[in-house]
């Protein structure tokens, strides 16, 4: 079964910066997209960025735009969030997850990880 299973997450202080790392295992990606959403307390979860596996295309939210950065390693099967200065209204569980390129809908999960930025 495909698996994506993040890591990285944490408590750290408005400013700082943090690195997501999201495995992925169970199936060849190479037609795929690969993206990062999070879900803040009381809100719906949100498209964050996102990366085709060949690093050939890349999106981002606008409220992340100049802060973020995802990448991936498809040697290692291994697609990163890169966090920098982080702010209070970033604190949510991230998730990663995957799509066909012809899909819309992402079909893969992971079960997330938190990250709180505290003040």
């Amino acid at each position: 079964q495909v698996q994506l299973v993040e890591s990285g997450g944490g408590l750290v202080q408005a400013g700082d910066s943090l690195r997501l790392s999201c495995a992925a295992s169970g199936r060849t990606f190479s037609n795929y997209f690969m993206g990062w959403f999070r879900q803040a307390p009381g809100k719906e979860r949100e498209f964050v960025a996102s990366i085709t596996w060949d690093g050939g295309s890349l999106d981002y939210a606008d409220s992340v735009k100049g802060r973020f950065t995802i990448s991936r390693d498809s040697a290692k099967n291994m697609v990163y969030l890169q966090m920098n200065s982080l702010k209070f209204e970033d604190t949510a569980v991230y998730y990663c997850a995957a799509r066909e390129y012809y899909s819309y809908t992402y079909n893969y999960w992971g079960q997330g990880t938190q990250v709180t930025v505290s003040s």
